[in-house]
Protein backbone atom coordinates (compact mmCIF):
# COMPACT_ATOMS: atom_id res chain seq x y z
CA UNK A 1 0.00 0.00 0.00
CA UNK A 2 1.40 3.59 -0.82
CA UNK A 3 2.31 5.80 2.19
CA UNK A 4 -0.86 8.29 3.46
CA UNK A 5 1.94 11.16 2.97
CA UNK A 6 2.56 12.07 -0.37
CA UNK A 7 5.66 12.87 -1.98
CA UNK A 8 6.05 16.51 -3.41
CA UNK A 9 7.57 14.89 -6.34
CA UNK A 10 8.70 11.50 -7.52
CA UNK A 11 11.29 11.69 -10.51
CA UNK A 12 11.79 8.70 -12.77
CA UNK A 13 15.62 7.97 -13.54
CA UNK A 14 18.38 9.55 -12.29
CA UNK A 15 20.23 10.74 -14.99
CA UNK A 16 21.80 14.16 -14.97
CA UNK A 17 18.51 16.13 -15.60
CA UNK A 18 16.87 14.75 -12.84
CA UNK A 19 20.38 15.06 -10.96
CA UNK A 20 20.00 18.38 -11.35
CA UNK A 21 17.18 19.01 -10.05
CA UNK A 22 18.00 17.39 -6.96
CA UNK A 23 20.26 20.53 -6.56
CA UNK A 24 17.93 22.67 -7.90
CA UNK A 25 15.73 21.60 -5.17
CA UNK A 26 17.79 21.31 -2.14
CA UNK A 27 19.17 24.97 -3.08
CA UNK A 28 15.39 25.98 -3.66
CA UNK A 29 15.57 25.18 0.73
CA UNK A 30 18.18 27.03 1.38
CA UNK A 31 17.03 30.11 -0.50
CA UNK A 32 14.05 29.73 2.21
CA UNK A 33 11.48 27.88 -0.19
CA UNK A 34 9.97 24.35 0.99
CA UNK A 35 11.78 21.41 1.53
CA UNK A 36 10.21 19.73 -1.19
CA UNK A 37 9.83 15.98 -0.12
CA UNK A 38 11.28 14.14 -3.22
CA UNK A 39 12.59 10.70 -4.13
CA UNK A 40 13.88 9.39 -7.49
CA UNK A 41 13.70 6.34 -8.50
CA UNK A 42 16.56 3.90 -10.91
CA UNK A 43 16.44 0.71 -12.70
CA UNK A 44 20.05 0.75 -12.20
CA UNK A 45 21.74 -0.66 -9.31
CA UNK A 46 24.01 2.06 -8.44
CA UNK A 47 24.88 4.95 -10.23
CA UNK A 48 26.32 4.99 -14.14
CA UNK A 49 26.23 6.85 -16.44
CA UNK A 50 26.79 5.61 -20.29
CA UNK A 51 28.87 3.28 -18.50
CA UNK A 52 28.63 0.47 -21.12
CA UNK A 53 29.75 3.17 -24.02
CA UNK A 54 32.81 4.91 -21.93
CA UNK A 55 35.73 3.50 -24.03
CA UNK A 56 39.46 5.62 -23.24
CA UNK A 57 38.55 7.80 -26.12
CA UNK A 58 35.55 9.10 -25.35
CA UNK A 59 35.46 13.09 -24.55
CA UNK A 60 32.82 15.12 -23.11
CA UNK A 61 31.55 17.34 -26.43
CA UNK A 62 30.91 20.77 -24.38
CA UNK A 63 32.21 22.16 -21.44
CA UNK A 64 33.13 20.89 -18.19
CA UNK A 65 31.50 24.76 -17.45
CA UNK A 66 28.35 23.16 -18.62
CA UNK A 67 27.88 20.98 -15.34
CA UNK A 68 24.62 20.30 -13.69
CA UNK A 69 24.74 23.43 -11.63
CA UNK A 70 27.40 26.10 -12.85
CA UNK A 71 25.67 28.01 -15.11
CA UNK A 72 23.34 28.80 -12.38
CA UNK A 73 25.77 29.07 -9.65
CA UNK A 74 28.99 29.02 -9.87
CA UNK A 75 29.78 29.15 -6.71
CA UNK A 76 27.82 25.56 -5.94
CA UNK A 77 29.66 22.94 -4.01
CA UNK A 78 28.26 20.64 -6.73
CA UNK A 79 30.46 21.71 -9.56
CA UNK A 80 32.98 20.26 -11.65
CA UNK A 81 35.42 22.58 -10.74
CA UNK A 82 34.96 21.76 -6.64
CA UNK A 83 34.81 17.78 -8.10
CA UNK A 84 38.20 18.55 -8.97
CA UNK A 85 39.31 20.20 -5.92
CA UNK A 86 37.61 17.45 -3.49
CA UNK A 87 39.19 14.68 -5.41
CA UNK A 88 43.06 16.79 -5.86
CA UNK A 89 43.06 17.21 -9.36
CA UNK A 90 42.55 21.06 -9.99
CA UNK A 91 45.95 21.72 -10.90
CA UNK A 92 46.25 18.64 -13.15
CA UNK A 93 42.95 19.34 -15.03
CA UNK A 94 44.14 22.52 -15.79
CA UNK A 95 47.20 21.93 -17.31
CA UNK A 96 45.02 19.63 -19.73
CA UNK A 97 44.67 22.83 -21.27
CA UNK A 98 41.09 21.74 -22.42
CA UNK A 99 37.68 22.65 -21.79
CA UNK A 100 36.53 19.07 -22.57
CA UNK A 101 37.09 15.87 -19.89
CA UNK A 102 37.07 12.44 -20.86
CA UNK A 103 33.24 11.15 -20.49
CA UNK A 104 34.78 8.88 -17.78
CA UNK A 105 35.74 11.59 -15.47
CA UNK A 106 32.29 13.27 -16.17
CA UNK A 107 30.43 10.17 -15.32
CA UNK A 108 32.54 9.72 -12.23
CA UNK A 109 32.02 13.69 -11.45
CA UNK A 110 27.92 12.77 -11.55
CA UNK A 111 28.50 9.50 -9.95
CA UNK A 112 29.84 12.25 -6.84
CA UNK A 113 27.58 14.55 -6.76
CA UNK A 114 24.92 11.67 -6.44
CA UNK A 115 26.51 10.39 -3.34
CA UNK A 116 25.15 13.87 -1.81
CA UNK A 117 21.57 12.65 -2.66
CA UNK A 118 21.54 8.78 -1.71
CA UNK A 119 19.02 9.13 0.71
CA UNK A 120 16.65 10.48 -1.83
CA UNK A 121 17.34 7.86 -4.38
CA UNK A 122 16.03 4.21 -4.49
CA UNK A 123 18.41 1.80 -6.99
CA UNK A 124 17.49 -1.09 -8.83
CA UNK A 125 13.85 -0.24 -9.05
CA UNK A 126 12.30 0.19 -12.66
CA UNK A 127 9.33 2.02 -13.25
CA UNK A 128 6.20 0.58 -14.68
CA UNK A 129 3.58 3.20 -15.19
CA UNK A 130 2.09 5.93 -13.52
CA UNK A 131 -1.62 6.11 -12.40
CA UNK A 132 -4.37 8.80 -11.43
CA UNK A 133 -5.60 8.21 -8.02
CA UNK A 134 -9.28 8.74 -8.49
CA UNK A 135 -10.99 9.62 -5.85
CA UNK A 136 -14.69 8.94 -6.64
CA UNK A 137 -14.92 10.93 -10.02
CA UNK A 138 -13.32 14.29 -8.95
CA UNK A 139 -10.39 15.99 -9.94
CA UNK A 140 -6.96 13.97 -9.61
CA UNK A 141 -4.30 15.46 -7.62
CA UNK A 142 -2.37 12.47 -6.76
CA UNK A 143 -0.47 9.88 -8.96
CA UNK A 144 0.37 6.46 -7.85
CA UNK A 145 4.39 5.70 -9.38
CA UNK A 146 4.44 1.76 -9.58
CA UNK A 147 7.65 0.09 -9.97
CA UNK A 148 9.30 -3.15 -9.50
CA UNK A 149 12.58 -3.94 -7.45
CA UNK A 150 14.91 -6.64 -8.83
CA UNK A 151 13.28 -9.62 -6.87
CA UNK A 152 10.40 -8.92 -8.70
CA UNK A 153 8.22 -7.27 -5.67
CA UNK A 154 5.90 -4.35 -6.53
CA UNK A 155 5.95 -0.92 -4.99
CA UNK A 156 2.95 1.90 -5.10
CA UNK A 157 4.42 5.19 -4.29
CA UNK A 158 1.99 8.05 -4.29
CA UNK A 159 3.33 11.66 -5.26
CA UNK A 160 1.34 15.02 -6.06
CA UNK A 161 3.80 15.92 -9.07
CA UNK A 162 5.80 13.24 -11.38
CA UNK A 163 9.18 14.06 -13.00
CA UNK A 164 10.20 11.80 -16.16
CA UNK A 165 13.72 11.71 -16.92
CA UNK A 166 14.51 8.22 -18.63
CA UNK A 167 16.47 9.49 -21.54
CA UNK A 168 16.46 7.47 -25.01
CA UNK A 169 15.90 4.27 -26.05
CA UNK A 170 18.10 2.29 -28.12
CA UNK A 171 16.81 2.80 -31.79
CA UNK A 172 16.75 -0.73 -33.23
CA UNK A 173 16.41 -0.57 -37.63
CA UNK A 174 13.61 -2.10 -39.15
CA UNK A 175 16.15 -4.23 -40.84
CA UNK A 176 17.55 -5.13 -37.79
CA UNK A 177 14.30 -6.09 -36.01
CA UNK A 178 14.64 -9.98 -36.45
CA UNK A 179 17.23 -10.49 -34.89
CA UNK A 180 17.29 -8.58 -31.49
CA UNK A 181 17.79 -12.04 -29.71
CA UNK A 182 20.90 -12.57 -31.46
CA UNK A 183 23.78 -12.23 -29.49
CA UNK A 184 26.33 -11.33 -32.24
CA UNK A 185 23.93 -8.02 -33.09
CA UNK A 186 23.82 -5.59 -30.27
CA UNK A 187 22.85 -1.57 -30.06
CA UNK A 188 26.11 0.05 -29.34
CA UNK A 189 24.40 1.03 -25.66
CA UNK A 190 25.73 -2.24 -24.62
CA UNK A 191 28.76 -1.94 -26.32
CA UNK A 192 31.48 -2.86 -23.72
CA UNK A 193 29.71 -5.80 -22.07
CA UNK A 194 28.74 -7.39 -25.07
CA UNK A 195 32.28 -6.58 -26.89
CA UNK A 196 34.28 -8.74 -24.28
CA UNK A 197 31.70 -11.65 -24.55
CA UNK A 198 32.80 -11.74 -28.17
CA UNK A 199 35.87 -14.03 -29.48
CA UNK A 200 38.12 -10.68 -29.75
CA UNK A 201 38.10 -10.60 -26.67
CA UNK A 202 40.34 -13.94 -26.28
CA UNK A 203 42.31 -12.43 -29.16
CA UNK A 204 40.73 -14.41 -31.64
CA UNK A 205 40.34 -12.90 -35.21
CA UNK A 206 36.97 -11.38 -36.19
CA UNK A 207 35.05 -9.17 -38.83
CA UNK A 208 32.53 -7.01 -37.56
CA UNK A 209 30.22 -4.37 -38.93
CA UNK A 210 29.45 -0.82 -37.40
CA UNK A 211 26.45 0.06 -38.70
CA UNK A 212 25.96 4.21 -38.26
CA UNK A 213 27.89 7.62 -39.20
CA UNK A 214 27.78 9.37 -35.86
CA UNK A 215 30.15 9.90 -33.05
CA UNK A 216 29.12 6.32 -31.18
CA UNK A 217 29.88 4.59 -34.39
CA UNK A 218 33.26 6.83 -34.48
CA UNK A 219 34.24 5.50 -30.95
CA UNK A 220 33.27 2.46 -31.87
CA UNK A 221 35.29 2.39 -34.46
CA UNK A 222 38.74 3.53 -33.36
CA UNK A 223 38.22 1.54 -30.23
CA UNK A 224 38.26 -1.73 -32.17
CA UNK A 225 40.86 -0.54 -34.07
CA UNK A 226 42.94 0.16 -30.94
CA UNK A 227 42.11 -2.26 -28.70
CA UNK A 228 41.63 -5.63 -30.61
CA UNK A 229 44.53 -6.08 -33.32
CA UNK A 230 42.54 -9.14 -34.97
CA UNK A 231 39.86 -7.48 -35.83
CA UNK A 232 38.47 -6.40 -39.42
CA UNK A 233 35.96 -3.69 -39.37
CA UNK A 234 33.81 -2.47 -41.66
CA UNK A 235 32.38 0.48 -41.12
CA UNK A 236 28.80 1.03 -42.93
CA UNK A 237 26.82 4.51 -43.41
CA UNK A 238 24.03 5.80 -45.51
CA UNK A 239 26.13 9.11 -46.07
CA UNK A 240 28.87 9.81 -48.89
CA UNK A 241 31.72 10.75 -45.51
CA UNK A 242 32.01 11.12 -42.22
CA UNK A 243 30.15 14.66 -41.37
CA UNK A 244 32.06 17.01 -38.97
CA UNK A 245 29.86 18.59 -35.92
CA UNK A 246 29.45 21.91 -35.71
CA UNK A 247 30.60 23.08 -32.99
CA UNK A 248 31.85 27.19 -33.33
CA UNK A 249 31.04 29.96 -30.97
CA UNK A 250 28.24 31.74 -33.12
CA UNK A 251 26.65 28.64 -33.93
CA UNK A 252 27.33 27.18 -30.11
CA UNK A 253 25.35 30.24 -29.31
CA UNK A 254 21.77 28.60 -29.83
CA UNK A 255 22.46 26.42 -26.71
CA UNK A 256 22.28 29.37 -24.25
CA UNK A 257 19.10 28.69 -21.81
CA UNK A 258 17.96 32.11 -22.93
CA UNK A 259 17.34 30.61 -26.45
CA UNK A 260 15.18 28.00 -24.87
CA UNK A 261 12.24 30.96 -24.76
CA UNK A 262 13.06 32.38 -27.62
CA UNK A 263 12.55 28.64 -29.37
CA UNK A 264 9.43 28.16 -27.44
CA UNK A 265 7.85 31.51 -28.95
CA UNK A 266 7.99 30.49 -32.14
CA UNK A 267 5.59 29.10 -34.45
CA UNK A 268 5.44 25.38 -34.89
CA UNK A 269 7.09 25.90 -38.83
CA UNK A 270 9.91 28.26 -37.57
CA UNK A 271 10.65 25.95 -34.69
CA UNK A 272 11.28 22.77 -37.32
CA UNK A 273 13.11 25.21 -39.95
CA UNK A 274 15.80 26.03 -36.96
CA UNK A 275 16.38 22.18 -35.68
CA UNK A 276 16.90 21.42 -39.57
CA UNK A 277 19.06 23.98 -40.02
CA UNK A 278 21.39 23.45 -37.03
CA UNK A 279 20.50 19.67 -37.19
CA UNK A 280 24.46 19.44 -37.72
CA UNK A 281 24.96 20.57 -34.25
CA UNK A 282 23.95 16.94 -32.50
CA UNK A 283 22.90 14.39 -35.09
CA UNK A 284 25.08 12.09 -37.22
CA UNK A 285 28.20 13.97 -36.77
CA UNK A 286 31.36 13.51 -35.57
CA UNK A 287 33.92 15.19 -33.77
CA UNK A 288 36.87 16.91 -35.96
CA UNK A 289 39.70 14.89 -34.17
CA UNK A 290 37.59 11.12 -34.63
CA UNK A 291 37.55 12.22 -38.36
CA UNK A 292 41.03 12.82 -38.45
CA UNK A 293 42.07 9.54 -36.64
CA UNK A 294 39.83 7.46 -38.70
CA UNK A 295 41.14 9.00 -42.05
CA UNK A 296 44.53 8.87 -41.00
CA UNK A 297 44.12 4.99 -40.06
CA UNK A 298 42.50 4.21 -43.57
CA UNK A 299 45.44 6.42 -45.06
CA UNK A 300 48.19 4.36 -43.67
CA UNK A 301 46.60 1.03 -45.17
CA UNK A 302 46.77 2.92 -48.58
CA UNK A 303 50.83 3.13 -47.94
CA UNK A 304 51.19 -0.48 -46.08
CA UNK A 305 48.97 -1.90 -48.65
CA UNK A 306 47.31 -4.07 -46.07
CA UNK A 307 43.57 -3.48 -46.28
CA UNK A 308 42.38 -4.31 -42.53
CA UNK A 309 38.68 -2.24 -42.38
CA UNK A 310 36.49 -0.98 -45.15
CA UNK A 311 34.98 2.38 -45.54
CA UNK A 312 31.39 1.38 -46.97
CA UNK A 313 29.83 4.33 -47.32
CA UNK A 314 26.73 5.75 -49.23
CA UNK A 315 25.83 1.93 -48.14
CA UNK A 316 21.69 0.93 -47.14
CA UNK A 317 21.64 -2.21 -45.30
CA UNK A 318 18.68 -4.35 -47.22
CA UNK A 319 18.43 -7.14 -45.19
CA UNK A 320 19.78 -8.83 -42.33
CA UNK A 321 19.59 -12.59 -41.39
CA UNK A 322 21.18 -14.93 -38.77
CA UNK A 323 23.40 -17.94 -39.93
CA UNK A 324 24.97 -20.22 -38.39
CA UNK A 325 28.45 -18.87 -38.98
CA UNK A 326 27.79 -15.52 -38.82
CA UNK A 327 25.05 -12.72 -39.54
CA UNK A 328 24.64 -12.05 -43.50
CA UNK A 329 23.59 -8.65 -44.35
CA UNK A 330 22.26 -7.69 -48.05
CA UNK A 331 23.49 -4.18 -48.82
CA UNK A 332 23.37 -1.54 -51.55
CA UNK A 333 25.04 1.57 -52.90
CA UNK A 334 22.95 3.83 -52.87
CA UNK A 335 24.59 6.27 -55.82
CA UNK A 336 24.87 2.63 -58.19
CA UNK A 337 22.19 0.71 -56.89
CA UNK A 338 24.90 -2.25 -57.07
CA UNK A 339 24.19 -5.01 -54.14
CA UNK A 340 25.93 -7.44 -52.41
CA UNK A 341 26.31 -9.28 -49.49
CA UNK A 342 28.83 -9.47 -46.57
CA UNK A 343 29.34 -12.02 -43.50
CA UNK A 344 30.23 -10.81 -40.37
CA UNK A 345 31.07 -12.29 -36.78
CA UNK A 346 29.37 -9.47 -34.73
CA UNK A 347 27.29 -6.38 -36.00
CA UNK A 348 26.88 -3.01 -33.72
CA UNK A 349 24.43 -0.85 -34.58
CA UNK A 350 25.31 2.53 -33.85
CA UNK A 351 22.19 3.84 -34.62
CA UNK A 352 21.06 6.36 -32.12
CA UNK A 353 18.36 6.60 -29.82
CA UNK A 354 14.43 7.05 -29.81
CA UNK A 355 12.41 9.49 -27.22
CA UNK A 356 9.22 8.25 -26.27
CA UNK A 357 9.47 6.14 -23.14
CA UNK A 358 7.83 8.63 -21.25
CA UNK A 359 4.24 8.16 -23.23
CA UNK A 360 4.61 4.16 -22.42
CA UNK A 361 4.49 5.21 -18.34
CA UNK A 362 2.13 7.84 -18.68
CA UNK A 363 -0.42 6.10 -20.64
CA UNK A 364 -2.72 5.49 -17.70
CA UNK A 365 -2.72 9.19 -17.99
CA UNK A 366 -3.65 9.33 -21.43
CA UNK A 367 -6.95 10.76 -21.25
CA UNK A 368 -5.84 13.72 -19.31
CA UNK A 369 -2.43 14.12 -21.12
CA UNK A 370 -3.59 14.56 -24.95
CA UNK A 371 -1.00 14.46 -27.47
CA UNK A 372 1.67 14.95 -24.56
CA UNK A 373 2.25 18.97 -25.68
CA UNK A 374 4.27 20.48 -23.57
CA UNK A 375 4.11 24.15 -21.62
CA UNK A 376 7.72 26.44 -21.01
CA UNK A 377 7.51 25.01 -17.24
CA UNK A 378 8.36 21.27 -19.06
CA UNK A 379 4.70 20.31 -17.50
CA UNK A 380 2.91 18.35 -20.27
CA UNK A 381 -0.57 20.52 -20.67
CA UNK A 382 -3.37 18.45 -19.02
CA UNK A 383 -7.13 18.77 -18.92
CA UNK A 384 -8.02 20.71 -16.01
CA UNK A 385 -9.02 17.69 -13.90
CA UNK A 386 -5.22 16.75 -13.55
CA UNK A 387 -3.85 18.68 -10.88
CA UNK A 388 -1.19 16.39 -10.64
CA UNK A 389 1.89 17.75 -12.02
CA UNK A 390 3.36 15.96 -14.90
CA UNK A 391 6.83 17.55 -16.27
CA UNK A 392 9.23 15.59 -18.54
CA UNK A 393 12.97 16.29 -19.23
CA UNK A 394 14.31 15.40 -22.69
CA UNK A 395 11.18 14.91 -24.10
CA UNK A 396 10.49 18.36 -25.45
CA UNK A 397 13.03 19.02 -28.30
CA UNK A 398 10.45 19.94 -31.02
CA UNK A 399 8.84 23.58 -28.85
CA UNK A 400 12.32 23.59 -26.81
CA UNK A 401 14.88 23.26 -29.23
CA UNK A 402 18.19 20.78 -29.78
CA UNK A 403 19.26 21.70 -26.33
CA UNK A 404 16.62 19.82 -24.78
CA UNK A 405 18.62 16.53 -25.29
CA UNK A 406 21.77 17.16 -24.40
CA UNK A 407 23.47 18.75 -20.93
CA UNK A 408 23.56 22.59 -21.57
CA UNK A 409 20.93 23.36 -20.37
CA UNK A 410 20.38 21.48 -17.39
CA UNK A 411 20.66 23.75 -14.25
CA UNK A 412 18.33 25.94 -16.06
CA UNK A 413 15.99 23.63 -16.91
CA UNK A 414 16.14 22.41 -13.49
CA UNK A 415 15.70 25.37 -11.60
CA UNK A 416 12.28 26.12 -13.66
CA UNK A 417 10.55 22.90 -13.35
CA UNK A 418 11.51 23.00 -9.55
CA UNK A 419 9.68 26.31 -9.15
CA UNK A 420 6.76 24.52 -10.83
CA UNK A 421 6.79 21.85 -9.17
CA UNK A 422 7.25 23.52 -5.67
CA UNK A 423 4.30 26.24 -6.68
CA UNK A 424 2.01 22.83 -7.76
CA UNK A 425 2.65 21.23 -4.46
CA UNK A 426 1.79 24.66 -2.61
CA UNK A 427 -1.43 25.21 -4.60
CA UNK A 428 -2.61 21.67 -3.91
CA UNK A 429 -2.14 21.98 0.48
CA UNK A 430 -4.39 25.04 -0.40
CA UNK A 431 -7.05 22.77 -1.89
CA UNK A 432 -6.89 20.39 0.69
CA UNK A 433 -7.27 22.97 3.61
CA UNK A 434 -9.93 24.84 1.66
CA UNK A 435 -11.93 21.38 1.30
CA UNK A 436 -11.39 20.45 5.08
CA UNK A 437 -12.60 23.44 5.92
CA UNK A 438 -15.75 23.14 3.65
CA UNK A 439 -16.60 19.33 5.46
CA UNK A 440 -15.91 20.99 8.57
CA UNK A 441 -18.21 23.20 7.84
CA UNK A 442 -21.01 21.23 6.57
Amino acid sequence: MPSTQPFDVIGVGFGPSNLALAIALEEQAENGARRARSLFLDRQTDYHWHGDTLVSQSELQISFLKDLVTLRNATSRYSFVNYLQQHGRLIDFINLGTFYPCRMEYSDYLRWVATHFSDQCQYGERVERIEPVNNGGGDIELLDVISVDSHGREHRRRTRSVVVGTGGTPRIPTVFQGLRDDTRVFHHSQYLSRINQQRCARGEPMRIAVVGGGQSAAEAFIDLNDSFPNVRVDLVLRSEVLKPADDSPFVNQIFAPENTHLFFDQPETERERLISEFHNTNYSVVDLNLIEQIYGIFYRQKVSGKQRHAFRCRTQVLNASSQEHGVRLQMRDIATGQEEAHHYDAVILATGYERKSHKALLAPLAEYLGDFDVERSYRVRATPALKAGVFVQGFSEANHGLSDTLLSVLPARAWEISEALLANAEAAEQRAESQGLKETAA
